[in-house]
C-alpha cells in the first residue's frame, strides 16, 4: 500500500487528499442530510418490529386506524424515495470524488476501489454484528461495477437506467412464481408429514427452502413469535440468529436489486452532470422538476398503498404486481423531493435548519450507523428490549427524537472536528494516511 501511495505522489506535484470544506458543494450535503434522516422514517419499522410488518401493517398493529394511517403515510411519500435519492447522491459522489482526483493529477482508480472495499466490510460487519438492514454492502459493491460508466454523457447515462430499472422489477415478477410453486409444494409436503409419510431428499430441501424463506414471503403467527423471541434474546444470540438472515439479503440484494440501485446511480451520475443536484439550474427548472415529479409520482404511489390495502397485502401479489407503481413512482417522487429541497435553498429560506441538515449530510456515514447504535439499544434484548412493542404511533415519535439528537449534534461535531468519526476512518484508509481530525480554531 505504501508503493501506491508513492506512485501517486510520484505521478503528480499534488497527493490525492479528500474534497475540503472550501470544495463542497451545499446542495449535496443538505441532500444527504435529508435522505440520510428520510431513510430513518422507514427503517424503523425493521429495527422495531418482524421485517414482515415493514411493507404489511397487519404483520403488527393490525387495523388500528392510526397504524394503517401511518403505514401508508410514509409508504406514499418516504418508501423508498429517500434511498432513491441516497442511491443518486452515491453515484454523484462517484464522479465528483474522480473529477477532484484527476483534477489534481491523480489516478481516481484506486482511490475508488479502496474506498468501496472499505465500504464493503464496513456493510458487512454492520449487517452481521449490529442490523440486518444494511445498505452499505450493497452499495459498495454495486459502486465497483458503476464506476468505468462515469464519464459518459449524461443522456446516455440516463439511457442506460432507463434499460436497467425494468429488470429488477421483471426479477422480482419472476420469482414470485417461484414462491408461489414453493409454498403450494411445502404445503403439500407438510400434509404429508402430518399424515406419517416419508419425504424424499429433493422434498426435504423444498420444505427447508420455504421455512428459511415464509418469514419474509409469507410469515405465519408463529415466524413472528420466533423472531420476537430472538430479538429479545442476548447479543450472541441475535448474531447467531441473524447471520443467515443477512447472507439471504444480500444474496437477494445483489441479484434482484443491484439493478435498480446501478439505474439510480446513473441517474445520480447524469444529474450531477446535468448541474442539477449541485444548485447550478435556475429555480424555475426546480419549480418545473418538482411540479412534475410529484403530479406524476404521487399517484402512483397513492394507488400503489390502496392497490396493496384491497389485496390484503400479499407478499405473492405485492412482488407480481403490487410493487410497480411505487416501484418506478417512487424514484419520481424522490425527484419531487431533490426539486423542493433545491428551492428551499435557492429560497434562502430555513437557513440555519438547512445548515444542520448539510452538517448531518457530512456526517452521513456516522449518523447512519448511529441510527443502528440507538436503535438496537432500545429494541433489543440486550438493551431495553422493547423490540414489538412499541405502536406505529410511538415509533414515529421516536424518530423525531433521534433526528432532533442528529440536527443538533452534527453541527457542534463538526464545528470541533473535520469529519465525524466514521468519515475520518474511512478517509484515513482510502488514502492511506491519517488525516487531521481535529479544526483549528482562530480567535
Amino acid at each position: 500500500m505504501r508503493e501506491v501511495d508513492h506512485q501517486l505522489t510520484e505521478a503528480s506535484p499534488v497527493a490525492a487528499s479528500p474534497v475540503s470544506g472550501t470544495e463542497r458543494f451545499a446542495s449535496l450535503d443538505t441532500l444527504r442530510g435529508v435522505a440520510i434522516l428520510g431513510i430513518l422514517v422507514m427503517n424503523i419499522y425493521a429495527f422495531a418490529m418482524p421485517f414482515a410488518a415493514y411493507s404489511n401493517p397487519m404483520a403488527m398493529g393490525g387495523t388500528d386506524y392510526r397504524n394503517i394511517a401511518i403505514w401508508f403515510f410514509t409508504h406514499i411519500f418516504f418508501d423508498q424515495k429517500f434511498l432513491s435519492i441516497f442511491a443518486m447522491l452515491f453515484g454523484a459522489g462517484v464522479v465528483l470524488i474522480a473529477d477532484h482526483a484527476e483534477q489534481r493529477g491523480v489516478g481516481s482508480v484506486r482511490l475508488h476501489y479502496r474506498r468501496q472495499l472499505i465500504l464493503l466490510v464496513l456493510g458487512a460487519l454492520h449487517a452481521y454484528f449490529l442490523w440486518v438492514g444494511d445498505i452499505l454492502f450493497a452499495y459498495a459493491a454495486v459502486g465497483m461495477v458503476v464506476y468505468p460508466f462515469r464519464k459518459l454523457m449524461p443522456r446516455m447515462l440516463i439511457i442506460i437506467a432507463c434499460l436497467m430499472l425494468p429488470i429488477t422489477f421483471a426479477a422480482m415478477h419472476g420469482f414470485s412464481y417461484v414462491i408461489e410453486d414453493m409454498q403450494v409444494k411445502a404445503a403439500d409436503y407438510q400434509a404429508r408429514v402430518a399424515a406419517g409419510e416419508t419425504l424424499d431428499e429433493k422434498q426435504k430441501k423444498i420444505l427447508e427452502r420455504w421455512d428459511a424463506s415464509r418469514g419474509f414471503m409469507a410469515p405465519e403467527p408463529e415466524d413472528l413469535q420466533v423472531d420476537i423471541q430472538a430479538y429479545r434474546s442476548g447479543y450472541p444470540e441475535i448474531i447467531l440468529y441473524r447471520a443467515p438472515v443477512v447472507l439471504s439479503m444480500q444474496q437477494g440484494m445483489l441479484l434482484l436489486f443491484s439493478w435498480r440501485i446501478a439505474a439510480l446511480m446513473f441517474i445520480g451520475m447524469a444529474l450531477m452532470k446535468l448541474g442539477i443536484l449541485s444548485g447550478r439550474r435556475p429555480v424555475n427548472f426546480y419549480r418545473r422538476l418538482t411540479f412534475a415529479a410529484y403530479g406524476l409520482g404521487l399517484p402512483l404511489a397513492v394507488f400503489s398503498g390502496f392497490n396493496l390495502f384491497v389485496h390484503d397485502f400479499d407478499p405473492i401479489f405485492a412482488a407480481r404486481y403490487g410493487m410497480a407503481a411505487n416501484y418506478f413512482g417512487s424514484i419520481l417522487v424522490a425527484l419531487g423531493h431533490i426539486g423542493s429541497v433545491m428551492l428551499v435553498l435557492k429560497a434562502g429560506l430555513w437557513q440555519r435548519l438547512m445548515d444542520r441538515f448539510a452538517a448531518v449530510g457530512r456526517m452521513a456515514l456516522t449518523n447512519y450507523l448511529m441510527h443502528s447504535l440507538i436503535l438496537t439499544t432500545v429494541f433489543y434484548g440486550y438493551g431495553l428490549g422493547l423490540y414489538a412493542q412499541l405502536s406505529r404511533t410511538s415509533q414515529m415519535g421516536l424518530v423525531i427524537v433521534v433526528i432532533a439528537i442528529q440536527l443538533l449534534l452534527s453541527p457542534w461535531w463538526l464545528g470541533r472536528y473535520r469529519f465525524g468519526p466514521v468519515e475520518w476512518l474511512s478517509r484515513s484508509l482510502t488514502y492511506w494516511r491519517r488525516q487531521p481530525m481535529r479544526r483549528e480554531i482562530v480567535i
